[in-house]
């Protein structure tokens, strides 16, 4: 009776008792009707340094407001695993540790505003999955990392205003509609909340899709203040996001060299995608499925603006056949093309014989109800890559024995000789066919430009890659041991065969994997002789020298020649010729100038002292020095006109 009365008082005092509560908080428990309930804990106080580590654990909201704390330590939160609620708000917080929210698996909601937060730890958020809200409001942070961007995919609230953030990674604006590629009305009922406003944004193509989403008015991402404007730079200080206008900034465009490409199997196949945009965008290969492409990729940007991308397939397999996406991204935004590959030609993995003969289903053997039918499938060679022929099916059908008289059996007799046999000689005339068509060979073999030491190799190649490795083997026709052996390909067609001796015959063969050697793939040439060259060239040595010798003289003469009736000057005397000349000249003198004047007899003398104008003197010099000599020739003079 005694333990009973000690049991009842221990209930009793257990269910009135209440967990500890810090001394500088206030703890405060909600209960409801039914028995359950929530905690929450207040700590305000002035003096508080430090985070409070005797919380409750039993708490769902924790505020520590207007305190002295000045850092989040490690694993501060870990025992509150039912915490929902965390406000550490206007305070003195500088520091904020990288596992400072470990554990806080059911937290929803993460205000540290009011702080002087200059770098907050965004990989911390990881350890929070079901965050929803994050309020960063009025701290020092100076930007955010496009590492954070992943962690920000599922919060709905986010406030970094009045920080001092000049730019934002525009990968943030592809996790919410329009950017992401969701449509708006699928998620119509899921809303964003920005607060970006009183930060000092640097408008350039960084933050262009920002600028481009407070323009939008209908899309569910809300802004706190719409009036957001530009710091930066120095031509759009002061401009409001919705008025401001990024002339550098310039959308991705993507177009392909081909939507669809059918390509043999075991070919190469070469994709390729040109982009445009400012600033240059990036280029990257992806699957339809989202994979990355691990093949050769080469890019290049000729110039500003531009990038060319090749996606380069070896050897393609059936694998490979699908859709290849060409995604490329700037700041400014998206963009991708898409080309489909289809392999074409038989897989032998898959194939299945076609000749097998196959018992209809029933068929229960002698006696059957059910009709015996025999198949035999002819098989006709696929014509070309792209073509293909259905197979050629006769059915026989045997009577029952319901059909025969009595006491008669059903005899099965062998298949069709003559008809196999018929089948089988088409398929070795178009084997045959088919492997002439597609024999490889290599013909029209010639040496050309045959020198002293060297020679060149010519040939033609059929059937065979371009790639296709190539053997060459020299020796001398009467010394067959010294072979020598060089590697070439085949679509080269051509080989510079040196380090040879002079006046010796050589022979040569091709030799490759796919054919047999044989006569046609060698030939024979002849190196020239040391001597002949070097009497040749003596020949023409000499030759030159006599040409020289006999040229040089006759070129002096010519020389001679121009220069003498250039120098040559008119003789004092002159002839007939000359006289008439002079007559002749001197009329048109006279009648081009004023008439002769005479003065006291002396006449021409003094026409020929008198002083002219210029106007006449320029009439005179016109004439040529020759015409002046002999108008004016005179004994005791010379002529005062010669120009």
């Amino acid at each position: 009776m005694r333990f009973l009365f000690v049991a009842h008082v221990f209930l009793c005092l257990a269910g009135v008792v209440q967990p500890f509560c810090p001394s500088q908080c206030t703890c405060v428990y909600h209960g409801r009707s039914d028995g359950t309930g929530t905690r929450s804990v207040l700590c305000n106080d002035p003096d508080m340094s430090n985070i409070p580590v005797n919380v409750p654990v039993d708490t769902v909201k924790l505020r520590v407001e207007k305190t002295a704390v000045r850092r989040i330590p490690t694993e501060a939160f870990y025992y509150l695993t039912d915490l929902r609620y965390l406000w550490v708000t206007y305070n003195a917080i500088t520091s904020v540790d990288a596992g400072s929210f470990y554990n806080l698996k059911a937290l929803h909601e993460l205000r540290l505003d009011g702080n002087m937060i200059a770098t907050f730890p965004w990989e911390s958020l990881r350890e929070m999955p079901s965050l929803r809200t994050l309020d960063l409001h009025n701290n020092r942070i100076t930007s955010l990392p496009t590492e954070a961007v992943p962690y920000l995919v599922n919060i709905t609230y986010l406030d970094i205003s009045s920080n001092k953030l000049t730019s934002l990674p525009s990968d943030l604006m592809d996790i919410w509609p329009p950017f992401s590629g969701v449509p708006l009305s699928a998620n119509s009922s899921q809303k964003v909340i920005l607060g970006l406003q009183d930060n000092p944004w640097f408008c350039d193509c960084k933050i262009s899709k920002l600028i481009e989403l407070s323009k939008m008015a209908d899309t569910p991402v809300i802004m706190m203040d719409y009036f957001l404007s530009c710091n930066g730079p120095e031509n759009l200080s002061g401009v409001l996001f919705q008025r401001a206008e990024l002339d550098q900034c310039l959308k991705p465009s993507v177009m392909t060299s081909a939507t669809k490409i059918t390509s043999p199997l075991g070919s190469n196949v070469l994709l390729r995608c040109d982009a445009t945009g400012h600033p240059t965008p990036n280029l990257f290969w992806t699957r339809s499925d989202g994979t990355q492409v691990n093949n050769t990729v080469v890019q290049e940007s000729p110039s500003e603006g531009i990038r060319w991308s090749i996606l380069s397939l070896n050897g393609i397999l059936y694998k490979d056949a699908g859709e290849y996406r060409c995604k490329a991204k700037n700041v400014a935004g998206n963009a991708e093309a898409s080309i489909t590959l289809s392999v074409d030609g038989v897989d032998p993995t898959t194939a299945a014989p076609n000749n097998v003969a196959k018992r209809p289903e029933g068929d229960t053997g002698e006696g059957s109800p059910i009709p015996l039918t025999r198949v035999s499938s002819v098989s006709t060679p696929i014509a070309s890559t792209f073509t293909t022929r259905a197979p050629l099916t006769t059915t026989t059908t045997f009577p029952t024995q319901k059909d025969l008289g009595p006491g008669e059996g059903i005899q099965r007799s062998p298949p069709d000789s003559k008809m196999q046999q018929g089948a089988a000689d088409n398929n070795a005339v178009d084997d045959k066919s088919r492997k002439k068509a597609s024999k490889p060979s290599l013909k029209d073999l010639q040496v050309v430009e045959e020198m002293t030491d060297s020679a060149v190799l010519i040939w033609k190649a059929e059937g065979l890659a371009s790639g296709a490795p190539l053997s060459v083997v020299l020796f001398p026709a009467e010394e067959e041991d010294a072979k020598v052996t060089l590697k070439t390909e085949a679509g080269k067609g051509k080989l510079l065969l040196d380090d040879l001796k002079p006046n010796q015959v050589y022979k040569v063969c091709l030799a490759t994997k796919a054919i047999a050697l044989g006569k046609e793939q060698c030939t024979e040439f002849a190196t020239l002789n040391s001597a002949n060259t070097d009497r040749q060239t003596k020949v023409l040595v000499i030759a030159s020298a006599i040409a020289c010798v006999l040229a040089v003289p006759l070129i002096v003469l010519l020389i001679y020649k121009i220069l003498s009736l250039y120098c040559r000057r008119p003789s004092s005397s002159g002839d007939a010729n000359d006289e008439e000349l002079s007559k002749e000249t001197y009329v048109k003198f006279e009648t081009l100038t004023m008439k002769q004047r005479t003065m006291n007899g002396q006449g021409n003398d003094l026409w020929a002292r008198r002083q002219t104008h210029e106007s006449e003197r320029m009439l005179l010099c016109s004439r040529s020095s020759i015409d002046s000599q002999l108008t004016y020739k005179s004994d005791s003079s010379r002529s005062e006109y010669l120009c």
